[in-house]
């Protein structure tokens, strides 16, 4: 079986600066996935044009209804105004938040919360003369969304997640997700953007790496924000890649699994 992360940008392309569904639909059918972890996923949005790109997703993956899920982390747009995603979703309000799709059978679907950073973090934005500037952004909550499947050898659970920006709450949010999956029996794997580097996330978990591969920024990979970590037996990985799509500015982490 294939199994992906990808952080789709909300499927915008930075060749042109727009999002464009047929596009976006053609990215996410080439990577050809039997599970897909998604980040940064809009619903409702204005700026993706008002759709559903999870389920878009779904179905150019060609999942039933029941093999995907959205989970909105805040109601409203990010960098803009936006709310926690707590309570009940007002009708037509913007959405946005992360996305599982399996192609296999799910048997249980749930929702881990894993908080936000208590202060802004600095980040860098692109600024005038090509330069970037530095300001201090409120942090989104975070939640990771979980799945039983069934596949060939068993069940196995899936875990997707989107975690921090700001630098070391995404290493306790990291820490968090592991003591909430510590309890669950059978083997366990995670994809996500989880916005630390290389081997670190391998290191605060304990878990295996199962993919290495540079994946941001997707025009000049320097770094491995996205990742694929293992626990327990998921069976014996054959083949990854780091693939560019015509949208995101994330490359989508690929795996083949024998299962």
């Amino acid at each position: 079986m294939r199994v992906g992360s990808f952080n789709a940008m909300h499927g915008l392309s930075l060749a042109d600066g727009r999002v464009e569904v047929d596009r976006f639909t053609a990215a996410i059918a080439d990577l050809d996935c039997d599970i897909l972890g998604l980040q940064e996923m809009d619903l409702a949005q204005p700026r993706s044009g008002g759709g559903d790109l999870a389920a878009t997703a779904a179905a150019a993956l060609g999942a039933a209804d029941s093999g995907w899920r959205f989970a909105p982390t805040v109601y409203g747009t990010p960098g803009h105004s936006w709310r926690p995603a707590e309570g009940v979703r007002a009708d037509g309000e913007p959405a946005y938040g992360i996305a599982l799709v399996s192609r296999l059978p799910v048997r249980r679907w749930w929702v881990l919360p894993l908080g936000r950073a208590p202060v802004r973090a600095p980040i860098l934005v692109p600024g005038g003369s090509r330069r970037a500037r530095l300001i201090l952004f409120d942090d989104e909550p975070r939640v990771a969304l979980a799945a039983v499947v069934e596949t060939p050898a068993g069940p196995l659970t899936v875990v997707t997640t989107h975690l921090s920006f700001a630098p070391g709450w995404n290493a306790v949010q990291l820490r968090r997700l592991v003591g909430l999956l510590r309890g669950l029996d059978g083997p366990v794997l995670l994809l996500g953007d989880l916005n630390l580097p290389g081997r670190l996330p391998t290191a605060l978990t304990g878990w295996r790496r199962l993919a290495a591969h540079r994946t941001y920024p997707a025009h000049a990979p320097r770094v491995q924000l996205d990742h694929m970590l293992a626990r327990g037996p998921v069976g014996p990985v054959t083949a990854t890649e780091a693939r560019r799509t015509a949208v995101s500015d994330h490359l989508a982490l690929l795996a083949d699994i024998r299962r």
